[in-house]
């Protein structure tokens, strides 16, 4: 188990889907990273929320459309 953490760089706080290590989460993520780029929002995939302080507050969601969907809002929300 691990969680998909996408945080917009200049906000505070992120959003958290958790999931598992393999091929479909690389996949997962790499279609996040080609609609949304890379200069605002960092993609990382950490195992405990609790060890990454500087991601709080943790926005935790369910599913992988409701990730997509949030972190596609979050671009540009400066």
């Amino acid at each position: 188990m691990c969680y998909l953490v996408a945080k917009n760089i200049d906000d505070v706080g992120c959003v958290a889907l958790r999931t598992t290590h393999g091929k479909h989460l690389s996949e997962f993520k790499r279609r996040i990273e080609e609609k949304v780029g890379y200069e605002e929002i960092q993609l990382v995939t950490i195992s405990r929320p609790s060890a990454y302080g500087e991601y709080e507050p943790y926005r935790f969601v369910n599913t992988k459309e409701e990730f997509a969907s949030i972190v596609e809002k979050m671009q540009g929300s400066l």
